[in-house]
């Protein structure tokens, strides 16, 4: 195929990029993390509680706990060998579209991907580019402006082509990526409309689908240089400017269209100097026409000038009609200066520019003049281009005598911004929101239309890169009316999350001419669903006349072998099947499979056939069983023998096939409608295919269904499923996974396309959030051996805390989810007791509020009614088999009320009776709860004043069914307590004694007095939330908490003094840390002067490490964090707050060295030891040898051995020395 010329000037360059950049191997390269080597043995039973709906170890170094975004920014994602999905590239608004671009001779170009995004993985690139997998490095591809919705990469011609709703070079919504070569226009120059959807029919050709009439694209309007742009609102300066009063102001000759000269209409140059005129704009703008009235004062008159395109330096070309000759005459080739007549019957003269250049300021020289120097009476400056601006200073002035200028009219918090790398200024509001109502803030926009026609109007959103507004921008709602007596254009949501400028087709289409009867207008607001504080803006709309060739609808069929376009549409059967729907027809979907092609959208036969959805086969179209759908369309996935097929639908046309609810599919083979399920609730707008280990080990393909849906509809024995317009449907089960009580892991968020890629696995693009725990929320167990995380058989549903209980849990406190947890083992019962502020499901079906208990055979259970539903329980311990729960908590029980604290029978499963009197005071709260050791006396700390009738602030002791207050003096709110042996309470927060304010405080239980202890006010920057000890007696600790200037703190407390981590290895600003704990290890780290080398420091909470980004747990080993487990929740990060175990840690056995002397002690016992017991073993061995020898002991008693000696010769006394077998003989 030859297409028309390259266009784009770095066409070159990117070929040369392209080629370096993307990798002939495919395969994608993940980096393991090695994992902590976590000795939890002799914790017993370990778990962890928190705000999550998925949770993962961090196992590899692509993992992250990214939030899908809700904004309209979406990103290209892969798996995971450990099966998570991670963002490989983000973008700052939809990617709707990618194929992977093969060419004839197999080399693997890169993936093409498509969307309406101003940036991909970091680079600005507008609506498309080219990604490599292997690198995840992405390539401009610059040269459109625009969204693209749909690219078909076809190797058997090198081509890859892209539609839309863009404008690029000569093309309008429909170009070429040719080989490795670049853009390319495709002979018929695009569509009049945009492009939904692009396949090859089985003969070979390429089919486009969308809402367009015919071919062609934008044009020049027939009356040029309508638009007049607004020098008014400009900075206007000069150089060489006359000193004569009234004459010296260069801002005389704006808006002065008469001619009429003198003092205050005119602007003179110094006597016989030449000069220049200057004037920098708020906006860009492409000037097509210049006007000038040249003055006569007093003989004077500017004879020949140039001008300057700023910032570009350049010097325009222009061309004129020469009043000697009537005819067109450039400007002098050398130095481009035009000549400037001094005949006073001429009002003013036109210079027409060759180039249409943009700039946003500009300058006129002047180097010739009339008499004694140069000088002007008036100025205007024209362009093509029709916009209307937000800032109304940047409309047509209206010194221009215009009757229909353009203008906007802004209601509402608007404040002006400047324009930055932006096209112009622009609006910008912060609305909080309660304040995001279409009457609050709005935009009308009223361009000047003196043609009516057929035009493209667009709207353009400046980046939020220059305003630092990312993190805050919304979604705008934006609609039109555009014709006399037409009803306003449908609602259309622009996302404004952009990086980069870019703008959004919102409509295509007539426009009629301005009048007194009517005003073409276009409105923007907030789209009033947004949840948040938003920042909304509002720049300028462009209406673009179009210019095409008609007769379509909907459908072309485009053969690439050829080098032209044939326009005799009847001899396609895509082009005719198009032209035999009603008029106004729109084309989704296209799918071609075994020899037919299938075209869905929203239309309906001329012949009442079938509605929004057909079949081509030999030339000829069809319709499906039962005359198709019965509403729109919107998309198709083909998926082995099966059409899924996702829209705005209830059943076929003729309405007699239940269950067919927005999500259906049509067997190819059989040629049947199949329901799935019962449908969803709602509008689906994208179908992708997904790989989910279903079944443990075994990957297989399930269909994703994406939309505007709020349920998976019953059928069934299924119930109704409430979702967030995600669902995931398994082939193999026919069923939802969502119904399914499967082990693999939670997905949430949303998918909008996907591709496979050959060698490599397949690559998804959205918004979704997954990690690794199948049915896993709020709550998990953790093992070391191996190191992974498990379900503890409940599915937990976070609850939002209410305004009243927000306020009364401490800072770092007020969250939901699973808050605090404990096992509890005592004889044969075996309860795990988990608390927060959550729903959850019992055993037998009923719903838990709060607080459950799993029991040692996994049934699930949760108390009887009598609390509030809105309690949060926020601190657990136990006395025997009672269950002492704290927290925010309030109700009646045995018609008592109770705040703050509860009692419960974990043996008989019953509320205690009676229960303590209730705590009170203002926001009464209970952070935590400690027993005494060896003893029966439970602490309990908080925020409250009183323990039934006794005053007992902060700290309260439960002993034998009675309160006691512990000394007297503390005062304020305690969030956490440790025991320093047997008599000494160490109690944190944000707290006072006697008055004066301090973080931490000591109370001896024998003296019975609360201290401060020494050095904490001063060193502890803010209120402590967290506390744990780094020693068995707790004589060392750590603190962490929220400073006052927001930040987060961690320290350490060595028994005389606090440190605090180093400021290389601190969290970040959005760091909250909720819980902290010692662990074993069973290898040392490095020596550290904070930590001990057998030990680690678990941080849990909402973490933000420097140069990775969140974590909801990490561990610290005194010199740096490493991310050890991350979590979601709701799409956004999750966060963990404490892990609680059967057991405490052992430091004895976990920590600590001895000293060398103790060492030399204990080696030389050992030695002495061992000296003994060899001396013992060689003893009691001869003892062995000489039994076993049958030696015979000696007689102890002579008669006259001394007379006896002298007889015995020598060779009968030492004769037989050296015979074995017996003793010598005398």
């Amino acid at each position: 195929m030859r297409l028309a010329s390259l266009f784009g000037p770095t066409a070159a360059e990117l070929v040369f990029l392209i080629q370096i950049l993307i990798s002939p191997t495919q395969g994608v390269d993940f980096d393991p993390v090695q994992l902590p080597n976590l000795n939890l043995n002799q914790l017993g039973r370990v778990a962890l509680t928190g705000d999550f709906d998925s949770i993962s170890l961090y196992t590899y170094k692509q993992q992250t706990e990214h939030a899908f975004s809700s904004n309209g920014s979406q990103s290209l994602i892969t798996q995971l060998p450990n099966g998570d999905f991670t963002p490989a590239a983000t973008a700052d608004a939809y990617i709707k579209t990618m194929c992977p671009f093969v060419m004839k001779n197999g080399q693997f170009a890169g993936v093409v991907v498509g969307g309406n995004f101003t940036s991909l993985g970091g680079a600005e690139t507008q609506g498309v580019a080219m990604y490599d997998p292997k690198t995840s490095k992405s390539t401009p591809l610059p040269g459109l402006l625009g969204q693209v919705s749909v690219v078909y990469c076809d190797q058997d011609t090198n081509t890859v082509y892209v539609g839309g709703d863009f404008k690029g070079a000569d093309s309008t919504n429909a170009v070429a990526w040719v080989g490795m070569s670049g853009w390319a226009n495709l002979p018929f120059a695009g569509f009049n409309g945009p492009v939904e959807s692009i396949t090859k029919a089985p003969n070979g050709n390429i089919v486009f689908g969308g809402a367009f009439t015919g071919l062609g694209n934008t044009t020049a309007p027939q009356k040029k240089d309508q638009q007049v742009v607004n020098l008014s609102s400009a900075k206007i300066s000069s150089g060489s400017t006359t000193d004569a009063n009234g004459f010296n102001n260069p801002k005389n000759i704006v808006c002065k269209t008469s001619g009429r000269g003198g003092p205050g209409s005119t602007w003179l140059l110094e006597d016989k100097t030449s000069g220049f005129w200057r004037a920098d704009l708020n906006f860009g703008f492409q000037p097509t026409k210049l006007r000038l009235w040249n003055t006569h004062q007093n003989g004077r008159g500017t004879k020949t000038f140039r001008f300057t395109a700023l910032p570009l330096n350049g010097i325009m070309n222009m061309t004129y009609i020469d009043p000697a000759t009537g005819k067109k005459t450039p400007c002098d080739a050398d130095g481009a200066r035009c000549p400037l007549s001094d005949d006073t019957s001429l009002p003013y003269q036109d210079f027409t520019f060759y180039n249409h250049i943009g700039m946003s300021a500009f300058q006129i020289d002047i180097s010739e003049w009339y008499g004694d120097g140069a000088g002007l009476n008036g100025i205007e400056l024209f362009q093509d281009d029709i916009y209307a601006y937000a800032v109304t200073d940047l409309n047509e002035p209206a010194c221009a005598n215009i009757e229909f200028g353009s203008n906007s009219t802004p209601t509402g918090p608007w404040t002006t911004a400047p324009s930055a790398q932006s096209q112009s200024q622009y609006l910008t509001a912060d609305l909080a929101a309660q304040d995001i109502q279409s009457a609050r803030a709005s935009v009308i926009f009223k361009p000047d239309i003196k043609q009516k026609g057929n035009y493209s109007v667009d709207v353009y959103t400046p980046g939020c890169l220059q305003d630092d507004s990312c993190n805050r921008r919304g979604i705008a709602n934006v609609t039109g009316i555009f014709t006399e007596g037409g009803a306003p254009i449908p609602v259309k949501q622009i996302y404004q999350t952009n990086n980069f400028d870019k703008y959004d087709q919102i409509y295509y289409g007539p426009v009629d001419v301005n009048s007194d009867t009517f005003r073409a207008t276009v409105t923007l607001t907030p789209y009033t669903q947004q949840e948040q504080r938003i920042t909304l803006v509002a720049q300028r709309v462009r209406f673009a006349p179009t210019n095409y060739t008609g007769g379509l609808n909907g459908l072309f069929e485009f053969d690439p072998t050829q080098g032209s376009t044939l326009t005799d549409f009847s001899k396609s059967a895509f082009d005719q099947a198009g032209m035999n729907l009603e008029p106004g027809a729109i084309v989704t979907s296209l799918a071609a499979v075994g020899g037919i092609s299938y075209v869905g959208g929203n239309f309906s036969d001329i012949s009442g056939k079938f509605q929004n959805i057909f079949s081509i086969a030999d030339g000829n179209a069809t319709s499906l069983p039962n005359g198709g759908l019965n509403a729109q369309v919107a998309t198709f996935h083909v998926f082995r023998d099966l059409l899924y097929i996702g829209g705005n639908f209830t059943n076929t046309a003729t309405g007699n096939i239940s269950g067919l609810n927005n999500f259906a599919a049509y067997n190819i083979l059989s040629r049947s409608w199949l329901a799935l399920g019962s449908g969803v609730r709602g509008r689906v707008n994208t179908i992708v295919p997904i790989e989910l280990n279903v079944t443990e080990g075994r990957p297989e393909t399930c269909i994703t269904v994406n939309g505007h849906f709020d349920q998976l509809d019953a059928f069934g024995s299924a119930p109704a499923v409430p979702v967030k317009g995600f669902g995931v449907w398994v082939p193999s089960r026919q069923n939802w996974l969502q119904n399914l009580n499967l082990t693999t892991r939670t997905i949430t968020g949303k998918l909008s396309t996907a591709t496979n890629i050959t060698g490599s696995d397949p690559l998804l693009a959205g918004t979704i959030s997954s990690q690794g725990v199948p049915g896993a929320q709020a709550a998990v167990s953790l093992t070391s051996k191996p190191l992974q995380l498990n379900s503890l058989g409940i599915k937990i549903q976070p609850q939002p805390i209410t305004s009243s209980k927000r306020k009364r849990a401490v800072s770092g406190q007020n969250v939901t989810g699973a808050v605090t947890g404990l096992f509890h083992k005592n004889g044969k019962l075996n309860v795990t007791v988990i608390g927060g502020h959550f729903t959850a499901t019992a055993s037998n079906g009923s719903t838990i509020n709060n607080l459950a208990f799993i029991n040692g055979t996994g049934a699930v259970s949760g108390l009887g009614t009598g609390l509030d539903e809105d309690s949060v329980f926020l601190a657990l311990n136990t006395q025997e088999n009672l269950l002492y729960a704290g927290g925010t908590i309030s109700g009646s029980l045995e018609n008592s009320n109770v705040n703050g604290l509860i009692l419960y029978d974990l043996a008989s499963g019953n509320f205690a009776i009676p229960q303590p009197p209730a705590l009170g005071g203002n926001d009464v709260a209970v952070n935590a709860i400690t027993t005494r050791p060896k003893s029966t006396q439970v602490y309990v700390a908080g925020n409250f004043d009183t323990a039934g009738s006794l005053g007992c602030p902060s700290v309260c002791m439960f002993d034998k069914g009675q309160w006691s207050q512990p000394g007297s003096g503390l005062s304020g709110s305690v969030a956490a307590l440790t025991w320093q042996g047997n008599d000494k309470l160490l109690a944190g927060g944000n707290i006072s004694i006697n008055g004066n304010a301090t973080k931490l405080a000591n109370y001896d239980t024998k003296n019975r007095q609360w201290t401060p202890l020494d050095g904490s006010d001063a060193a502890v920057p803010g209120p402590v939330t967290a506390l744990t000890p780094a020693k068995e007696d707790a004589s060392q600790f750590w603190v962490a908490g929220k400073s006052t200037n927001g930040s987060a703190f961690l320290m350490k407390y060595d028994n005389s003094k606090f440190q605090p981590i180093p400021e290389s290895s601190r969290l970040g600003d959005q760091t909250t840390i909720h819980g902290l704990s010692m662990l074993s290890l069973d290898n040392d780290h490095k020596e550290t002067e904070l930590v001990d080398q057998s030990m680690v420091l678990l941080v849990t909470g909402s973490l933000n490490i420097p140069n990775f980004g969140n974590a909801s747990a990490a561990l610290y080993d005194g010199k740096s964090f490493v991310p050890f487990i991350l979590s979601t929740s709701g799409g956004g990060p999750g966060s963990l707050f404490q892990l609680f175990s059967e057991k405490t840690v052992d430091f004895k056995s976990s920590g600590g060295r001895m000293k060398l002397g103790f060492v030399v002690l204990i080696g030389l016992a050992i030695a002495l030891g061992v000296t003994f017991f060899l001396v013992v073993a060689g003893i009691l061995i001869e003892r062995y040898r000489r039994r076993a020898e049958d030696y015979q002991p000696a007689p102890t008693t002579y008669f006259d051995k001394t007379a006896n000696m002298g007889r015995i010769p020598p060779e009968d006394l030492f004769g037989r020395l050296g015979q074995r077998g017996s003793a010598p003989m005398l």
